[in-house]
């Protein structure tokens, strides 16, 4: 088992390194734990060893992914315990707690007294017909994989749905010298947005960056369908061809490789599994943490930062985790709570201008129902189980299951080895649907660990210490 530390923090992305080198500096000792073999996140994914070996990448990526680089150096230098490739497993109790996770195969415990979760964002399921076909991958997947090995699609692809990374993806691979043979942009909203447009316009730099990819785009000469209101994926042992509707036509693309993509959703389980509350965000249609101002949630051992306590982008997560490092070195003594407001000031400023870019992109790329409750009785929901659209909307309406924890009692959905990442809001959203509820009133799944998956052999080479309290693994 590894020493007690002051602080514990999950995720090396913006928000985990900024958090960790902050509470470093105010004398906090500080772990820090990421799956990833180096610090970055998704956002800055393997941003030092392009760096170092194919410098010409970066280009391509872009000047916010190249920012990367000296908060990534930066975090290299601070004196922090950082464990990269470490799968987070479990947290348990409220102070003096302890994390479980799965290192070099094998498992180990490390204690902490306050707990810091900085997961990032995922993205959102976007099950349509075909969707689990060969040859259809989402655009972070897309991206993960051009970030990480230099890998860019081959043959004739699209990219389908909404939000900015869809257009961020279609210019990267633009510049990588890869063209999409077509854009399907689905239905966004453009004049519930238009209110939230002058706080956009404030916000430093989104105006610019968003004119700009359209610009790339545009001179790319990339055909952008808008407004497409149907999508469906046909083939039979690989994706073949693209089905849409848009502007009250239905049209089909020949395709070898279909990216997908509605936007990301705070990646929530750890959380979950410690029972912090959560509340529905209807602007972001998804469920977040309960937190104040300083990141604290429900449970006094345990911070929130980034991503994973409400899309907030990459920049506002770093202000972010250097606020939420200020409010666990008041926890633990460090500085007064007088010193910690004055401290934090220029970091909750930072976070502020770019929290007030968010009102208006939420709005602009809220989802439509079809996206995020498929009507197509045939879609899979549940992957892992196997269990489709038309099989929860009659285990609703005609056996009365009222929630998606009942769900799993009749389907298994949501118990397979994503946890629920895959078809959790989907879940949630066809049961309002089904229910005429607000999804609020619905719920979500129960999460319990391990959330990762974790064998019998690995559990074996824990050292746990016997105590009267301990908790049965």
């Amino acid at each position: 088992m590894s020493p007690p530390f002051d602080l514990a923090i999950v995720g090396a992305g913006p928000a985990g390194m900024a958090a960790a080198m902050t509470a470093a500096e105010l004398g906090l000792s500080v772990a820090v734990l990421d799956e990833q073999p180096e610090p970055g996140g998704q956002i800055y994914r393997g941003v030092e060893r392009l760096a170092a070996t194919r410098p010409n990448h970066l280009a391509w990526l872009g000047p916010d992914y190249a920012a990367g680089l000296e908060l990534a150096r930066s975090f290299r230098k601070a004196k922090v315990e950082y464990l990269d490739g470490a799968k987070v497993w479990q947290i348990e109790g409220t102070s003096a707690g302890r994390l479980f996770y799965k290192r070099h195969s094998a498992a180990g415990i490390l204690t902490a007294q306050k707990f810091l979760i900085a997961p990032g964002a995922m993205e959102r399921p976007m099950p349509v017909p075909g969707w689990t076909l060969p040859g259809v991958m989402t655009c972070g997947a897309a991206q993960t994989v051009l970030k990480a090995h230099g890998l860019v699609p081959q043959g004739r692809f699209v990219l389908a749905g909404c939000g900015p990374l869809l257009l961020l993806l279609a210019t990267q691979l633009v510049r990588a010298g890869i063209k999409p043979a077509a854009i399907l942009e689905t239905e966004i909203n453009r004049w519930t947005a238009l209110p939230r447009l002058p706080g956009f316009l404030a916000a430093p730099g989104y105006l610019g960056k968003g004119l700009g990819l359209l610009r790339e785009l545009k001179a790319a000469s990339i055909a952008v369908h808008k407004g497409v209101t149907h999508l469906a994926i046909k083939g039979d042992t690989q994706a073949r061809e693209i089905e849409y509707t848009c502007g009250g036509a239905t049209r089909t693309e020949p395709v070898d490789l279909v990216l997908l993509h509605q936007g990301v959703v705070p990646n929530g389980n750890l959380a979950w599994s410690m029972r912090l509350a959560h509340e529905w965000d209807d602007a972001q249609r998804s469920y977040r943490p309960v937190l104040d101002a300083w990141g604290r949630s429900s449970n006094p051992a345990v911070l929130v930062a980034g991503d994973a306590g409400g899309i907030i982008g990459a920049k506002g997560a770093e202000a972010m985790g250097r606020v939420a490092a200020f409010a666990a070195a008041t926890d633990a003594g460090k500085i007064s709570a007088g010193d910690a407001g004055e401290r934090a000031n220029a970091a909750r400023a930072e976070f502020a201008k770019h929290r007030g870019a968010r009102p208006f992109l939420d709005a602009l790329y809220r989802p439509q129902q079809q996206w995020v409750a498929p009507p197509d009785a045939d879609t899979m929901v549940c992957r892992c189980e196997e269990v489709r659209a038309g099989e929860i909307r009659r285990l609703v309406t005609d056996q009365l299951c009222p929630g998606p924890n009942q769900m799993k009692s009749f389907v298994r959905c949501g118990m397979g080895p994503c946890q629920g990442r895959l078809c959790g809001l989907t879940t949630v959203e066809i049961i309002a649907e089904c229910r005429g509820l607000p999804v609020k009133d619905i719920g979500y799944y129960r999460i319990r660990s391990p959330i990762k998956p974790i064998t019998v052999g690995d559990l074996a080479t824990l050292d746990v210490p016997r105590r009267d309290d301990a908790v049965g693994l």
